[in-house]
């Protein structure tokens, strides 16, 4: 791994050519579309000679850039999340999940969607002490926060930084209640944590479930834990006492919709108690670079795949209306909607987002040589 220290809009902009037939190794991706705010566009042209360099035909290494923010917490006002604040510790994500719906916001960095949202990441490394500064303030009223909702948390170059661990840290301090959605088995790293924020009721865990076939994850999410080890690592953050849910995400029509129940009930035996699902969303650049996947992937069902979706969509690719943009709309959306409220009650599962307890927050304490009077 390469650590830069450049300013995001110090990268360069020229694009490394990827065609068709040299997929990238252990990457989602398979090219590297222009960001849509740029003045310029370039198409690939395969010329007949191999690609030069002294990485052609070598996996693509992962680069870390640092990001300064002036602030760690986001905040929301969508009807659609039952958050309204968050925390991503890194920007991109190594796991290279190919129908991520944040890889559109790479663009604002002038970076592409593709290949550069899972080999091209940002962190904030003072990011504990920023939050310890913005819980301090006296404006601060305590809610709680989602921690890695765009950007899995604990994806791999978190071995490296331990960027997470350290917010999760502040959190115990404070008696923050927080949220975790993760698909990385690297949390289990952080069960004494957990397991001490869930003795007082703030901490609620979900693990993220696409499927259960191997060979489809492989190819679906290249760097993410295989779907056997994440069912391991929800039954070890069930036996540490820490409230665990799965979410069968993202549902694609056509593709891995028949396993609803499976991976549900799997779930369920491993200690879930409580489960969702959300519906592919396509925004922006996702479009083109999910149709790129299945032409390479599964082309004979390629087309079935994306007329299912605009089914579900009004016609097109992607609906990103509140309301709609989770669930889609029509028939076969009503369907799923029933398909998960039967497992639901049939297994006894909540759905997602419990209550947590807020009344236990303390701003943190301020550095310096004074000490608290309590």
């Amino acid at each position: 791994m390469t650590v830069y220290k450049n300013s995001p809009t110090a990268l360069p902009a020229c694009a490394e050519r990827q065609p068709a037939f040299d997929l990238p190794r252990g990457r989602g991706s398979a090219s590297r579309p222009d960001a849509r705010y740029l003045d310029h566009r370039r198409q690939a042209f395969d010329d007949g000679w191999p690609a030069e360099g002294d990485d052609a035909g070598q996996p693509l290494r992962t680069q870390l850039f640092i990001d300064s923010a002036r602030s760690v917490i986001s905040y929301n006002s969508s009807p659609d999340v039952p958050f309204d604040r968050s925390i991503n510790p890194y920007r991109g994500c190594e796991h290279g999940c190919i129908y991520c719906f944040a890889r559109p916001s790479h663009a604002w960095l002038d970076l592409s969607p593709g290949l550069d949202f899972e080999t091209k990441l940002f962190w904030k490394p003072d990011a504990a002490a920023l939050l310890r500064k913005e819980l301090a303030a006296p404006s601060y009223r305590c809610a709680p926060i989602a921690l890695g909702m765009n950007t899995d948390a604990w994806q791999p170059v978190e071995r490296h930084t331990g960027l997470t661990r350290q917010l999760l840290e502040v959190l115990r301090e404070t008696r923050h209640p927080v949220s975790l959605i993760t698909k990385s088995a690297l949390i289990e790293r952080d069960l004494d944590l957990l397991a001490e924020l869930a003795r007082e009721d703030l901490v609620e865990v979900t693990i993220s479930v696409t499927t259960l076939d191997d060979a489809l994850a492989r190819r679906l999410e290249p760097r993410a834990a295989r779907p056997g080890r994440r069912l391991e690592t929800l039954r070890r953050v069930h036996e540490a006492g820490v409230p665990v849910g799965v979410l069968f995400a993202p549902l694609i029509p056509a593709l891995n919709d028949h396993e609803m129940e499976a991976v549900v009930e799997a779930a369920h035996a491993a200690g879930a108690r409580s489960a969702g699902y959300v519906l592919l969303r396509l925004p922006q650049e996702l479009a083109g670079l999910f149709e790129e996947w299945l032409a390479t992937h599964f082309p004979a069902r390629a087309a079935r795949v994306m007329s299912r979706i605009a089914e579900l969509r009004g016609g097109k690719a992607n609906d990103p209306r509140f309301g709609h943009r989770m669930r889609g709309e029509g028939v076969i959306a009503q369907l799923y909607s029933q398909r998960m409220r039967r497992l639901q009650a049939r297994l006894g599962m909540g759905r997602m987002r419990r209550e947590l307890n807020t009344a236990l927050f303390r701003p943190p304490r301020p550095d310096g040589p004074q000490l608290a009077l309590f």
